[in-house]
């Protein structure tokens, strides 16, 4: 019997916002995908959607602002800036985290932030930070291991035991945007956790 796939969710694009007057207005729930520039959280995010409501870019650092999206009646989806972006300036890296560190620490509907991150990757000092930031505000985290479909069972099995270690947690989601694979999981517990509960 064919496995039925799951209704995808009418993700519409609400605004793009930089500082907190102008985040939108809305009676929501919000969960934030945020992670380094190229770590596939664009492709991700369409993933969701079943739709290109994010911008892919071959340019790490291209998302700047903060961007709005309504998820289906069942909450508010924030694409938040790239981070790890070594081609940008010092004033426009110091701008962006004070902008993340500030939509985290200042938006009362947010319930939850994603790091989507390449399962390749090491957990460098910027996860480091941003997992600290969310501690210290009291925000749950889950980690979106993307680009699953470039490594065989052994390597993303030993990724994945090394990158639990580093984060200090077992909310790890191995996804695929490419194949299709494991992100309706987190999506589940995305609902049952922040959203529902």
């Amino acid at each position: 019997m064919p496995v039925q796939k799951k209704k995808k969710h009418k993700v519409t694009y609400i605004k793009s916002a930089f500082l907190p007057p102008d985040y939108p207005v809305h009676k929501k729930k919000e969960v934030a995908f945020v992670g380094r520039s190229n770590a596939g959280k664009s492709s991700l995010i369409n993933a969701l959607a079943g739709s290109d409501v994010a911008k892919v870019s071959n340019t790490p650092g291209k998302t700047r602002l903060i961007n709005f999206f309504n998820f289906g009646d069942s909450y508010v989806l924030v694409d938040m800036p790239g981070y790890g972006f070594a081609a940008r300036s010092g004033d426009e890296i110091r701008e962006w985290t004070q902008a993340i560190e500030g939509y985290i620490d200042q938006r009362d509907e947010l319930v939850g932030l994603v790091l989507v991150m390449d399962v390749r990757r090491d957990w460098e000092e910027e996860e480091k930070m941003l997992m600290r930031f969310a501690n210290k505000v009291g925000l749950p985290v889950v980690v979106a291991m993307t680009k699953i479909d470039r490594l065989n069972q052994k390597e993303l099995k030993e990724r994945l035991a090394a990158i639990k270690q580093h984060a200090h947690t077992d909310k790890l989601f191995p996804v695929s945007s490419t194949k299709e694979q494991g992100y309706d999981v987190m999506e589940d517990y995305i609902y049952k956790e922040w959203i529902k509960g």
